[in-house]
């Protein structure tokens, strides 16, 4: 700014010198200054325009960078169901002393048995799958058997 100041009173020492008319001289350096008036007002503005526009984008910068934390948190979450917990199963166990159903947490294959959370009755847990279970219907069967014995009944 102080190179613009010394280049700004070079020029208006020019003008001064210039001009051997008085009234010359300061119609001259009047006008000079008036421009020059003009032209720091013009920048004071487009400084103005520029601050304002850069406080918009940071604003928005802001909210972008909110939603962003959002969306991560709600990934880091998906991914900590997915990966993290990969060796916790979550099952729904119906109690055989008291039927009270509750949803258990089991780490992983080698638990064994679990406690009742409304009887504290020990349930054993049995991790096997027997060959002859049916997909379909709750019966150890096979369905077409199961369906001819029904046809039977009938």
């Amino acid at each position: 700014m102080s190179d613009f100041k010394n280049r700004y009173q070079i020029i208006l020492n020019e003008l001064e010198n210039h001009f051997q008319n008085e009234d010359d001289k300061n119609f001259v350096t009047g006008k000079f200054q008036e421009l020059s008036a003009i032209f720091m007002d013009i920048i004071d503005k487009l400084t103005s325009v520029t601050d304002m526009k850069l406080k918009e984008l940071e604003e928005k910068q802001k909210e972008i960078e909110e939603k962003i934390s959002t969306v991560q948190k709600t990934v880091n979450g998906i991914e900590n169901d997915i990966y993290e917990n990969e060796e916790t199963y979550e099952f729904e166990i119906i109690c055989p002393y008291c039927n009270h159903k509750f949803i258990a947490d089991i780490e992983n294959e080698n638990n064994q048995e679990i406690q009742c959370p409304e009887c504290h009755n020990i349930i054993e847990l049995d991790w096997e799958k027997e060959d002859n279970d049916c997909n379909c219907c709750s019966h150890n069967c096979d369905c077409e058997d199961y369906k001819d014995e029904e046809d039977d009944d009938m």
